[in-house]
């Protein structure tokens, strides 16, 4: 089969991986527009269920994504406000990978299998196209192959809240949120370790608040110096960093992206093509490569192209609809985020982490537990064992032997359709 994939992002490129596993025969192609090594963002996260499913798709690879990930512990709510400073805690962990690092491992992987990875080849319409048999739309939220077909019935909701991604020196350990108040208004960061020294920070506002600071018409030096300022405790005096092996960063509002369907005829949609999810919810680039194994496998077990799609489309369509009914309301959560501040620090992340509704009877109890010094050493032991089990049980050795929770806070320098609940925060894609 000859496959054309537009787009070497997570999911473009894990989709190739996949296939060419399953089949080497397949004639896999993958477009991109932008030079090789031009990749925007900095970290994006993820947890131990999708390692699972790298594990038991391509090993190879998975290994790698984990020597080159860093494990962050708890999750920090920190509110400064006119009582001074306040800080709340959640329980957890997670992985987070510097997104160049991830796609550097994927392109190579992909190479090494026989996937013929082409860079700076802009592609502004599907008949610009090589022939194929399967045409795969992983160019993205904004996906100019999607776009060519109003079949795919594609909604975009844009968000209110601006919002830009940066990066810091500031290495921080574990998941921080930091909502400062200001004469204009309240802003907050989300902050997570990306790589060693390097840290990933999401800043975000409400529009009224990002105009009134003047984020609107300030320039990327004079808007991140100012951030630098409003966000100088959290950030321990160090820099907050614009460009990542690109253009600066800029503001943006967040695409809600949804599709009626997810093929047409023989083109189909991966990743945020096909679907987005805010990033509160940090699943985006996880999601984006269980969709390309789902992929990958009905391809395998549907010889027709057709039927393959059908299935692909059927199963994974549904289970992304509670995921984006979730982000989607995180989302609007964030955007409303004002009128819960006025709340001490434990009561208002209780509020946070139980946005997308669902919990538990005793989830407050175990949350007010959660900020005693000593609960908090209890359950990061716990999250030791497990991940230990967890690592031995997917045959990651290297990871069974790590100093998992030793100062540098690092991971190492079921069904693949299967759909975890939400975190309480941990935002990143």
């Amino acid at each position: 089969m000859r496959v054309v994939c537009v787009g070497a992002g997570p999911a473009g490129l894990y989709f190739a991986i996949s296939a060419k596993l399953r089949d080497a025969g397949h004639e896999v192609t993958v477009l991109e527009r932008d030079p090789w090594a031009a990749t925007y963002g900095w970290g994006v996260v993820y947890w131990d269920d999708l390692l699972d499913v790298l594990y038991r798709n391509d090993p190879e690879s998975a290994r790698e994504i984990t020597a080159r990930s860093v494990l962050w512990q708890d999750q920090e709510v920190r509110v400064h406000g006119i009582n001074g400073e306040q800080t709340a805690y959640f329980g957890g962990y997670g992985y987070s990978i510097g997104r160049s690092a991830l796609l550097d491992i994927l392109a190579r992987r992909a190479t090494q299998l026989g996937v013929d990875v082409q860079y700076s080849q802009h592609v502004a319409e599907p008949s610009a196209l090589p022939p194929a048999d399967l045409v795969v739309a992983a160019d993205g939220a904004n996906s100019r192959i999607r776009d060519h077909h109003k079949e795919f019935g594609t909604r975009v909701e844009v968000g209110l809240n601006p919002y830009i991604w940066l990066g810091t020196e500031q290495p921080f350990r574990s998941f921080v949120f930091s909502f400062n108040r200001t004469p204009a208004g309240w802003i907050w960061l989300h902050a997570y370790p990306s790589v060693a020294g390097i840290s990933t920070c999401i800043v975000e506002c409400s529009p009224h608040t990002w105009k009134a600071l003047g984020l609107d018409l300030l320039g990327d030096d004079e808007g991140v110096q100012l951030l630098e300022g409003i966000f100088q405790r959290a950030l321990d005096g160090h820099r907050l960093l614009s460009r990542s092996r690109g253009a600066p960063a800029h503001w943006q509002r967040f695409a809600h992206v949804t599709n009626d369907s997810w093929y047409h005829d023989t083109t189909v949609l991966l990743g945020d093509a096909a679907h987005t999810t805010h990033f509160t919810l940090g699943s985006g680039t996880r999601l984006a490569m269980i969709d390309a194994v789902v992929l990958a496998h009905s391809l395998r077990e549907y010889p027709d192209v057709q039927g393959a799609l059908r299935e692909y489309d059927l199963h994974r369509r549904a289970e992304l609809h509670p995921v984006q009914a979730a982000a989607r309301t995180s989302m609007a959560w964030f955007e409303h985020v004002d009128q819960y501040l006025d709340r001490d620090a434990v009561a208002f992340a209780h509020a946070m982490s139980v946005r997308h509704a669902g919990q538990s009877p005793w989830h407050h109890q175990l949350h007010l537990a959660t900020q005693i010094t000593a609960v908090r050493g209890a359950r990061r032991a716990f999250a030791t064992g497990r991940r230990w089990y967890l690592a031995r049980r997917r045959g990651d050795m290297a990871a069974r032997q790590r100093p998992w929770d030793g100062d540098e806070g690092s991971a190492g320098s079921e069904s693949p359709r299967s759909v975890s609940a939400p975190r309480p925060g941990a935002p990143g894609n």
